[in-house]
Order: structure tokens, then C-alpha cells, then sequence
């Protein structure tokens, strides 16, 4: 997967076949980045942060996947030396259950690899089994905890390590 192309990518799921279009984003896609963030999690980064990531952090890179031109999930992560650090994953509540959050892991995970990424980190919730199953999917492993890592409710972040360096990412969309 080119970081710079936009690709048309077919998931099928459970007889329903949706035609998605995923590419990097801009900030021409704040607007949308800002109403799926507000859907999604109970402190949403704000407008300056995610103006930041889309514009001028030089180690940030986000994918956004679209369907009919309307984006409906994005996922995001730091580049940093040979290691990514996914800083988020979300995808519309409308569009959820539908595969593409493996579609955006995929292409971070890609990106990564591509960049000479060797490792990817992340934290989620430890109350978010849905997510932590997704992630175990693409190779990732629990190996640590932060306590207190989100502030709305005090809830422990697991810390998420994965190797990439000879993940077979298009067998994991299978």
C-alpha cells in the first residue's frame, strides 16, 4: 500500500459488500475528523490538537476511510525512529461492525512497515474488549499498564506492543 495513493479496498462482511476508499488525510478533513472524534470517546482531543496532527506534527501520519466520499473512520500514529505509536482509532457509530477499523489498522500498520517501522505501540481502555480483541488480531500483546491513564473516569490504559516486521497484514484482513 503507497502512503500517497488512495486505494479502493472491498471488505466483505457477514454477505454485505462495502466498497471503501482509504487515503491519508489533511486538513481538509478536520471538520469530519472533529464530529467522528466527538462521537467516539468521552474526551475528544481538541480542534488546535488534531489542526497540529493533520498540518505540522512532522512524526504524525492519519488515514481516513470513506465511503461515498464522507469520511467515517480514521486511525492515526507517531513515527517515531523505527517504532509507530497508534494514537487513535475511530471509526463513525454508524459505520461500526462493518470491518474498517481492520482496514484502518491495516494501513497504519502498512504505512509503518514501509517507513522501516519495526514495532507499534498503543494504550486502550481496559474496559474496551472490543478494541483489545481487534488489536490481539494484528499481533498485539498486553505488556504493561498505565493506571489512571484516562482522566474522565480514572480507568487503567493496557499498554499494547506489537512486532511488524514480518506481519502479513493483507492475510489479516481475511
Amino acid at each position: 500500500m503507497s502512503a500517497n495513493d488512495a486505494n479502493n479496498m472491498e471488505i466483505s462482511m457477514e454477505k454485505t459488500l462495502i466498497v471503501a476508499q482509504l487515503r491519508r488525510l489533511n486538513i481538509d478533513d478536520l471538520p469530519a475528523v472533529l464530529e467522528i472524534e466527538r462521537r467516539s470517546f468521552h474526551e475528544p482531543w481538541s480542534e488546535e490538537s488534531y489542526r497540529h496532527e493533520l498540518s505540522t506534527n512532522p512524526i504524525a501520519r492519519y488515514w481516513g476511510v470513506f465511503i461515498e466520499e464522507q469520511l467515517v473512520g480514521f486511525a492515526g500514529y507517531w513515527l517515531i525512529l523505527d517504532e509507530g505509536h497508534i494514537s487513535n482509532v475511530a471509526v463513525h457509530p454508524d459505520h461500526r461492525g462493518k470491518g474498517l477499523s481492520k482496514l484502518l489498522m491495516a494501513a497504519v500498520i502498512s504505512e509503518c512497515r514501509l517507513a522501516e517501522g519495526r514495532r507499534m505501540t498503543l494504550e486502550v481502555r481496559e474496559s474496551n474488549t472490543t478494541a483489545q480483541t481487534l488489536y490481539i488480531k494484528f499481533g498485539f500483546s498486553v505488556a504493561g499498564q498505565r493506571p489512571g491513564y484516562y482522566s474522565d473516569n480514572n480507568e487503567t490504559a493496557l499498554i499494547m506492543w506489537a512486532d511488524i516486521t514480518d506481519m502479513d497484514v493483507q492475510q489479516l484482513l481475511h
